[in-house]
């Protein structure tokens, strides 16, 4: 936003040309002394609206807001940095299930299942399911990014004590962590915070907001929370049209702990990541598609493109420095039909498999 924006506060608040340009040769000098490097500029860009703030004369409470959420978000990326190569899930449920709760067993056994498969966890820290959860993947397997709350929520003494422990304030910047860090989401049986988390998940993952990744819905053998849930969101939301049929294929509902370790496995059988290249979405694999199979995403998915087809290609000069040697899918996605984007992934996947001919 520039500081010509309507949304300033007010135009007394601006500077002339030339205060601003002292501002600015004064900043890049603090920048280059205290914090240089190739993101220079996007430091010098913070410390401007630190100033812009100050002449907005914002309220003392709302500068303490942005000083602790700045703080909570520098420690937690510094803490979550040595892992950054490591795949990681985020657990979601309720902190009441107690541990001899058949939902309590399941997600110990899910964690212990990702850790084998070399994966960690990430969960809120608390007890139940997050207790679970950390004791399934054990502690050097496990991250907790825990929420000061006046009651109820506490540190569980799995990982109270480890440096991988990282304490929010803020609902939104804890959330911002468990989706930034995590490649699979989880959630079992939970009151209003797992409903919150599972919604935000969908809603960021429907809208493109958040990179698409497998999202469980995990019930304990033979539970039927999830199953009630899916009723509800078929019947109120789907039949009404606010939400589209295709919006279905971002979960997975299940009460079979291998189901939900191979729906998130199979996910990055093929598929390793995806970014946008201005209006280009470029699609990494692990392995190149065969031709017929790039003629079958084709012919399969071109409602989901916008303009030209599907190509598999090499890297691009501006995502090049990003792993380099996998090809590529490149294509002009509409950036809305996500749940057919699921899909198309599914078919990349499968290619190779019996799943194949019944997927896409």
């Amino acid at each position: 936003m520039s500081e010509s924006s309507p949304l300033s506060v007010s135009d007394s608040s601006l500077l002339s040309p030339e205060e601003r340009a002292a501002r600015d040769a004064a900043i890049a000098d603090f920048v280059q002394k205290h914090a240089p490097g190739p993101d220079a500029d996007l430091y010098a860009n913070m410390i401007k609206t630190v100033c812009r703030m100050s002449r907005d004369a914002t309220r003392r409470a709302e500068v303490k807001m942005v000083d602790r959420a700045l703080a909570e978000l520098r420690y937690a990326f510094k803490t979550f940095a040595p892992y950054e190569d490591i795949p990681k899930v985020s657990i979601f449920g309720s902190a009441r299930t107690k541990e001899d709760h058949p939902e309590y067993i399941q997600a110990v056994k899910f964690a212990e299942r990702m850790r084998e498969s070399q994966w960690m966890v990430i969960t809120g820290a608390g007890d139940g399911i997050m207790k679970a959860g950390h004791g399934g993947a054990g502690v050097e397997a496990s991250f907790g990014v825990a929420i000061s709350l006046p009651f109820e929520q506490k540190t569980n003494t799995i990982i109270a004590d480890d440096h991988k422990l990282v304490n929010f304030k803020y609902f939104f910047t804890r959330k911002l962590m468990f989706m930034k860090e995590a490649k699979a989401v989880v959630l079992f049986p939970g009151g209003f915070g797992t409903q919150d988390e599972g919604f935000e998940v969908l809603t960021l993952v429907q809208t493109g907001k958040a990179l698409l990744v497998p999202i469980v819905l995990m019930d304990a053998p033979g539970g039927t929370y999830w199953q009630h849930w899916r009723t509800y969101v078929k019947a109120e939301l789907l039949l009404t049209g606010m939400i589209s049929p295709e919006d279905m294929n971002l979960i997975k509902l299940t009460d079979n702990v291998e189901d939900a370790v191979q729906e998130i496995l199979t996910f990055y059988r093929r598929f390793h990541s995806y970014r946008y290249v201005r209006d280009t979405l470029v699609i990494r694999l692990n392995e190149p598609l065969p031709e017929e199979a790039v003629l079958h995403l084709r012919e399969q998915f071109a409602d989901i493109i916008e303009s030209g087809t599907i190509e598999q290609t090499g890297a691009l000069p501006e995502e090049r420095d990003e792993v380099p040697d996998k090809p590529r899918l490149t294509m002009n996605f509409n950036r809305r039909s996500h749940g057919r984007l699921r899909q198309l992934i599914n078919y990349i996947n499968a290619v190779g498999t019996p799943a194949t001919m019944t997927v896409g």
